[in-house]
Formats: C-alpha cells, structure tokens, sequence
C-alpha cells in the first residue's frame, strides 16, 4: 500500500455549505471570518498541517522544508485516488464534470546559505518564527489594525513597537525618520534649516487634513490643498514646497513607501500622486501615539506575521466555520448541463457541495475538458497555461545575524531608496529587523527581512544582496582578509555578523474573480497590509451582498479601550 492510500482524512459532516474556502492565507482566512460573522455556513481546509499558507511563519527547519519543498513541488494534478469509489453526495460521478486541480508553486530561484555557523544557528531552530513573506509591518492606525479591533480579532494576537525607522542616504549614512516635532528638534542628522522646511511641510499637510474635516462638515476649505495639486504628482508638490533632497527622498520612500523612484517619471511605473501621498502621511502621522504600549508609527505581532491568519480563523471558528488541516481538495465539480460550479472533492473522495469557492493562489486548475468554457471559473481556471495574471515579481531575503544593526534598538525599519546603492536599483528596498523581545529568535540575535520588487530575477536579487553587503558582515572565515568593513560610519555601531541567509523570488497575481468561484491574490509587496484587506473586502462583496464586519458594540467598546 502507497503512502498515499494508507492517509486517514476525516468524514466531513454536514456535506453541504454555503461557502468553501481552500488555503489559510491572510486573504482567504478574513474572508471566512466575514463569510462566518454573516451567518454563513463555512468549510474552511487547508492541505498543510500550518494555517497561514503563504502568509505563515516557521520554524527555521520547516522554513528550510518549506523553500526546498517548493523545488520539487510536482506538476501533476493532486491526486484524487479512487474517485470513482469516492463517496459522492449526488447519484455518483454522472452529475459531475471533474475537473483536477494542479498545485502551482509561487516561490522560485530559492538560494540558502551555506556559513560556517550555520550548524549552532539549528540547533535552536525551533526559537525562529520565520515569516515566509515579510518584510510587513501594520501602522498602528491603518485598516488592518482597525479591523482586527472590530472583528475581535486582536483577542487572539497581541504585538510591539517598531523602535524606530531609517534612510540610506547618499553619503552612505543611515538617518532618522523622524516620527515627531520633538524628533525632529533632536535629530543630529538634519540641519537647522532641514528642520524648519520639515516643520512648515507637516503643518501644511497638518492643517490640510483638518481642513479636510471641516469641509466635510460644511466649513470652507481654505486650509484644504487645491484640488489641481492633489491630483499631480506628488514629487511636483514637494518640488513646489522647495524641500531639499533628503527631506523630500525621506518623506516619499520613508513615510509615503513610494517603490520606484518618482524623480524620473518617465521610468516610474507607479508615480505617486499627491493626495495618495498625503493620506500616507496623515495615516503615519495619526499612527504616532494611538496606542500608549506602542511608541512608533509602526507595530508587529509577536510570534511572527503568521499569528494574523490565524487571528482571524479563530474569529471564524467562533461564529461556526469547519476547520480541517491535511486534507487536499483535489477537484472541482461542475455541472455537465450547464458547467456551474457545484462543489470539491476532497482526497479522502468524499464531495463537498457548497453555493460559493474560495481558493488559495498556490492551486490553479486546467479548461474543463468536456466544456468549451465553464462560465463559473475564473480567469486562471480558464485559460490552458493555467497560470494566473502576473503582476511582478518580489525578491525577497531572510538573514539570522548576531547583535543588532543599532545597538539601542532591537526592532527598526530601513530604507535604501530607488538608485541609492547603484543606478540599476529600480525600487526601494526594505530591511526590516527584528529582534528576540518579539519571539522570533534566539537572544543575542537578530532577523532581517528583505524585499524589492522586480522584473528582471538577476537584478532583483543583486539589489539584496547589496543591501545586506552594507549593513551586515559575513563570518570572519568567510572575509579573512578584509575586516575594515566591520566597523560602520554611522554613529559607530559595529556591523552585525551574518550567521545563515536565504534568497527567493516570489510571483505577485492578483485576485480574480468568476460566478462562484473566486481566486485570491498572492502576498505582495507593500510593506503593510492595507492593499491584502481592500482586495478581500472587494472580493467578498463579490461573493455576498451583506456588510463586511459590521460594527457592534463590543468592538466599539474594544476600540476606545485600546486607544486610551
């Protein structure tokens, strides 16, 4: 008997639903919840034995599992076994079209370091809590937060500050992001006039959302920016304000997370326009201070990002939905009079029924065979390369190191804007640290993660390996020769020493959508995760006609609580 045959998956009862969700990523899972929070029966399973699909965090084995699984990953349809024998819920496999899903690996060009300290970094490896697509981080203002506070979500995860946020400049330096008017007074980095152009802009910006408000409540909007610059480029306003060059590469890099550099519009795929740009602001400003335990702009959830998904099916399971783990669904079934969708078959054999499906990005499915186009399927269902639409690639980059990149601080931010390390750097990239006070490493280490976004492989990975080039140092075995390196220009820090990496690159698809079977997006490659919520709200109103996550007063009570 085959490994295969010898699995014991569960009988699941009941056996129809109004709703069927396949993956626990973060979109899949909020999506559950507000399906269950609706009064909606919801069967929500996962082929892993871990919730979070490509938003989980693991443990530096199973991170390295996990990566190397990904390049093997087969492109044979996911076995079904027997389905002939399996149980069917409708007169047998007459009423059915079977169409076999296909496992799809999002996750490619997979390097992982080989150092000499590598052995004593997996002896504890089961203190990491590896975030497979970080760096993320939530504003402790934005619609994330907001929602986890409404849906009673944060009852399940709890979080910490990220100490502080900084910008590679051009003179090699890390600089201050300063998040406040006492910062800015204090920060050695900028000059006397830098902070006087600095304080006049927030004001400006300051007295536009207010303005803002009282316009919306039938005052004048003299203080509001005329709506002709709101909607040019951001970059133009902040030419017309006359900041110079740090001030203005801090404010859209560092605060505003432009990712291509928008002082070369014709090269820009994404030119920031200005009231983007000032809602950036303002939400990193109102950030600052709403909760008393969080000191920054920014906070990350202890345990990993892994523990957000996880929130939310806890919110689900609450309201009623099934949970199972383990068990691949490993076909659709469709109508053969009309090519709807009906339901799934599980590897067990046994179908599923259900009104609607939601489906992981990482399992797609061919053309129906019998049909010439199930009209149910959505567009990556549909088309024969079985491939969703790719929107971008992001390189991303994981490395564990001894110490810290600051020495007073464990948990902080930086940026290396467009061009800043060499001319074929198109976007940002982004280095977040985090240290053992979030429970994701040994103490006395740290990790690091890094991500930009690509188009060409080569490159994408070329500007990572830049980035870790300069804030970290190799083993001394590694670097014999050269140990002038160690010591950083900034402020004196040491830089820390690197003790095992891994490089990836990872697909970016977006959502789509199709009668009853949606498809959700991939995690992309913002630093928060604001666009992740929009587009499952959007799909679920896709799905349903009921209100996301209505308000109740507990969640009202939960918020003011919070913020106070």
């Amino acid at each position: 008997m085959s490994e295969e045959e010898s699995v014991s998956y569960p009988s699941i009862d009941p056996s129809v639903f109004d709703l069927i969700v396949v993956g626990t990523g973060l979109p899949e899972s909020i999506i559950a919840a507000a399906a269950s929070v609706a009064g909606k029966t919801v069967l929500h399973v996962d082929s892993n034995s871990f919730y979070g699909s490509g938003f989980s965090s693991f443990s530096l084995d199973d991170f390295t599992s996990f990566l190397h699984a990904q390049k093997t990953l087969p492109e044979s349809t996911l076995s079904h076994g027997s389905v002939v024998g399996g149980s069917s819920n409708v007169n047998g496999d007459t009423d059915y079209v079977i169409i076999d899903l296909k496992p799809k690996s999002l996750y490619s060009d997979i390097e992982i370091s080989s150092l000499p300290e590598e052995e004593s970094v997996k002896a504890c490896s089961r203190k990491f809590n590896l975030d497979i697509s970080g760096p993320r981080v939530m504003f402790c203002a934005d619609s994330v937060v907001n929602l986890l506070l409404n849906s009673g979500g944060i009852h399940h995860v709890e979080f910490k500050s990220i100490d502080g946020s900084f910008i590679y400049g051009a003179n090699g330096e890390l600089s201050s992001v300063p998040d406040s008017r006492s910062a800015i007074f204090k920060d050695r980095s900028l000059g006397l006039t830098e902070k006087n152009q600095l304080m006049r802009f927030f004001k400006l910006v300051q007295a536009h959302i207010e303005g803002s408000t009282e316009h919306a409540e039938g005052s004048h909007e003299s203080r509001r920016i005329k709506d002709e610059d709101l909607e040019s480029p951001f970059i133009e306003f902040l030419n017309k304000q006359r900041l110079p060059t740090k001030i203005k590469s801090m404010i859209l890099y560092a605060i505003a997370m432009a990712d291509y550099d928008q002082e070369k519009p014709e090269l820009c795929k994404n030119l920031l326009k200005t009231k983007d740009g000032i809602e950036s602001l303002a939400l990193f400003h109102s950030s600052i201070g709403r909760f008393t335990n969080a000191l920054g702009a920014m906070i990350y959830p202890i345990y990993g990002q892994g523990e957000l998904p996880q929130a939310f099916c806890r919110c689900a399971a609450v309201k009623g939905a099934i949970y199972v783990l383990r068990i691949p669904v490993t076909a659709l079934l469709l109508s053969k009079e009309n090519g709807d969708y009906k339901g799934v078959r599980l590897a067990s054999g046994q179908d599923i029924l259900s009104r609607h499906l939601v489906i992981n990005p990482s399992v797609t499915c061919p053309s129906p065979p019998l049909l010439p186009r199930a009209p149910n399927l959505p567009e990556e269902c549909s088309e024969s390369d079985d491939k969703g639409e790719v929107i971008e690639k992001v390189a991303r980059g994981i490395c564990i190191i001894r110490g810290s990149m600051k020495s007073e601080l464990s948990n902080l931010l930086v940026i290396f804007p467009p061009r800043s390390l060499c001319s074929e750097q198109l976007s940002s990239i982004r280095v977040l640290q985090l240290g053992s006070g979030l429970s994701v490493c040994p103490s006395g280490m740290s990790v690091l993660y890094l991500s930009t976004l690509c188009v060409d492989v080569i490159q994408g990975k070329k500007s990572l390996y830049a980035a870790m080039n300069t804030l970290v140092v190799p083993p001394p075995s590694e670097n014999p020769e050269d140990t002038s390196s160690i010591q950083s220009e900034n402020a004196g820090d040491a830089k820390p020493t690197l003790l095992w990496n891994a490089m990836f690159i990872q697909e970016l698809e977006k959502a789509s959508s199709g009668g009853a079977i949606t498809s959700c997006p991939t995690p992309d490659g913002n630093l928060d995760y604001r666009n992740i919520l929009e587009s499952s709200e959007k799909l679920f109103h896709q799905i349903y006609q009921e209100e996301f996550f209505p308000k109740t007063s507990a969640s009202e009570e939960i918020v003011n609580n919070d913020e106070t």
